[in-house]
């Protein structure tokens, strides 16, 4: 029974992707995107920061405003008659914010909170493109070295069958240095393939050590994208973190334009006094107000935040700006990718089978030996370009679908981000 229960609780505790976010089997699990997500520097500094904003609103909650405490002491002389008492006094005092302005701080500290979130999410977004551009290029690099280990078989094969010719005869010296040459380069493209793999794989581990990288990669199969232009930017501007700390911005220098018109009204200070004068003989019991005649530093201040404000409404709409200007270049990626990535396809069967038709020309006699080399290195090139293609087709589809929050778990409110209370 107290198994059944641990199972039940583990299930209930485990996060669950799939009913809100694709699982792909050529992208890394969900669960080792998220762990490796919410650990990069990036989101961890974006984390802490939570704590500051957090801070920061109760900071403005309490005010900058504190109790004074004053002590005096000193001795009275009379001439007539000539008398000496010791005196003292003691006093508080407190300015008082105004209940508009701790109405606006109260504000400003939320919104300092909910923009911390934003930031959050952001920096989610933006590990995820970065490890999903890893990822890709990992791809591309582990294709592109198994194409290469394949020409070079390919090639091996050619040169054994070429050095039989030239050793019974049939074929020149000249074909065994070509043989010789094309199986030399193919397997210095190898040593730079391999280096390029190595690489890839050196920052995709140690960047994001939580995703394991799998011996033998799904090639991922493109897919195309239907739905139009006007319906990605749609769903781009409402899930987009960017924007949305623009608008906080916008917001917040709001508030602080609002906060500096309240400081128009100077905040009073009232305070109590209690003092023992001529040795005890008075007892004075007063009170105090105390109201700052104010100058043009505050009228200063409010024109400063009228013009941040500005600055931050037009800052915003340059985000908009942009943020539409790059979803229509994604996905304009998306279509061009996908009909390359077809085009190429054709391309590399068609000259796959033109480099058989070839190899069997050469084996009957009825072709050279360099027009068989030429034939399988445009073969392999347009299959490098068709591994390219299918792989960036693959990608721009992807981060469409990150940039519009339906690939990964990306937002500041997701497992393993609870909200600042």
């Amino acid at each position: 029974m107290k198994k059944l229960i641990v199972l039940i609780a583990s299930l209930f505790a485990a996060p669950v992707y799939a009913d809100s976010y694709l699982s792909p089997p050529d992208l890394p699990p969900l669960s080792a995107v998220s762990t490796a997500l919410n650990n990069t520097p990036t989101v961890r500094a974006a984390t802490a920061n939570l704590g500051v904003e957090a801070a920061n609103r109760d900071r403005l909650r309490a005010g900058g405003y504190e109790t004074s405490v004053r002590l005096n002491s000193q001795q009275r002389r009379t001439m007539v008659p000539d008398n000496r008492y010791h005196e003292w006094d003691v006093s508080l005092e407190r300015a008082l914010r105004l209940p508009s302005k701790s109405r606006i701080d109260n504000e400003l500290g939320e919104q300092g909170v909910v923009q911390a979130h934003y930031m959050l999410g952001d920096a989610l977004h933006e590990s995820g493109r970065m490890l999903l551009a890893s990822w890709f290029n990992w791809l591309r690099e582990f294709y592109q070295t198994r194409q290469w280990h394949a020409q070079i078989d390919g090639l091996t094969e050619q040169m054994r069958i070429v050095q039989k010719r030239v050793k019974a005869g049939d074929a020149a010296r000249l074909d065994q240095l070509q043989a010789e040459a094309a199986l030399s380069q193919a397997q210095a493209q190898l040593a730079e393939a391999e280096l390029r793999l190595a690489t890839a794989r050196n920052e995709l581990s140690r960047r994001y050590p939580a995703i394991s990288i799998p011996e033998n990669p799904i090639l991922p199969q493109p897919v195309p994208v239907t739905d139009g232009l006007d319906v990605w930017q749609q769903r781009t501007m409402q899930h987009n973190h960017e924007l949305a700390i623009a608008h906080a911005d916008t917001r917040r220098y709001g508030l602080m334009l609002s906060r500096s018109e309240a400081d128009r009204i100077p905040d009073p200070s009232v305070g109590v006094r209690f003092a023992d004068e001529r040795g005890g003989e008075e007892k004075v019991v007063g009170v105090s107000l105390t109201i700052p005649l104010p100058g043009g530093g505050r009228k200063a201040s409010q024109q400063m935040a009228a013009a941040n404000q500005l600055v931050a409404v037009e800052r915003e709409q340059g985000v908009r700006t942009k943020i539409q200007t790059e979803t229509a270049n994604t996905w304009l990626a998306t279509q061009s990718a996908y009909i390359a990535w077809q085009a190429s396809e054709t391309a590399s069967d068609a000259m796959r089978k033109q480099a058989d038709l070839m190899g069997r020309a050469y084996q009957l006699g009825e072709s050279g030996l360099s027009d068989l080399l030429n034939a399988r290195r445009l073969a392999q090139d347009a299959e490098l370009n068709a591994i390219n293609s299918r792989l960036a087709a693959a990608q721009a589809r992807y981060r469409l679908l990150l940039d519009t929050h339906a690939l990964w778990p990306i937002d500041a409110d997701e497992e393993g981000h609870d909200a600042v209370k």
